[in-house]
């Protein structure tokens, strides 16, 4: 199963039909370009399209966009706190696109580094990944795959917010300050991530 966000809203991809509001059967590219359609210009906030070979489903799906694949990290540190990023209102992780010949867990502790200041974080394990489409001020569609890294933090650097890329906050929060500051404030795929690995509610 696949979970796509288009403007916040969610595709899931599935080979059996999901309890959703809106259901589509995969009969080819055209369900897919509807489906988008409907998340992007009406007031549907979920659909499901379901086929029985839904890497097909997938594989039609991503010949839509340009794919652009990024990686970031989940860091805790030994207070069991989580470190966010607030860019433009927003809580979020640490995250940024993978360069060229970069392997994901180089590009995760990398991005972590610039966005927060952090340089001594320890690379636990991969969590998951998350999709989003979103686009380009040229018109151009996006599909953007971030896949996610637990990672570890004992030390004593100083939080650093890149401030060039628009982050003005870098902050650890503990479960009670996600609960109640974040979760209002961040993305359906931030929730996500942090729900799937850290079953927070």
């Amino acid at each position: 199963m696949y979970k796509v966000f288009v403007n916040e809203k969610k595709l899931t991809l599935s080979k059996y039909p999901e309890n959703l509001t809106k259901k589509l059967r995969f009969e080819g590219f055209a369900t897919l370009e509807i489906a988008v359609d409907l998340l992007e210009n009406t007031s549907c906030s979920e659909i499901n399209v379901y086929g029985d070979n839904i890497e097909e489903i997938w594989e039609d799906f991503t010949h839509m966009f340009k794919v652009v694949e990024a990686a970031g990290g989940v860091v805790c540190n030994d207070k069991d706190e989580i470190l966010f990023i607030r860019r433009l209102g927003k809580w979020d992780l640490p995250k940024g696109k993978i360069e060229k010949g970069e392997a994901m867990e180089q590009a995760s502790v990398r991005e972590v580094g610039e966005e927060t200041g952090l340089e001594e974080v320890i690379l636990d394990e991969f969590l998951n990944n998350t999709f989003h489409i979103f686009t380009e001020r040229n018109g151009e569609k996006i599909l953007k795959i971030t896949y996610w890294f637990r990672m570890k933090y004992f030390g004593k650097e100083e939080l650093k917010p890149q401030t060039e890329e628009g982050i003005s906050e870098v902050v650890w929060k503990n479960r009670a300050q996600i609960t109640s500051e974040v979760f209002p404030m961040t993305f359906e795929n931030i929730k996500l991530i942090l729900n799937d690995c850290w079953n927070l509610h």
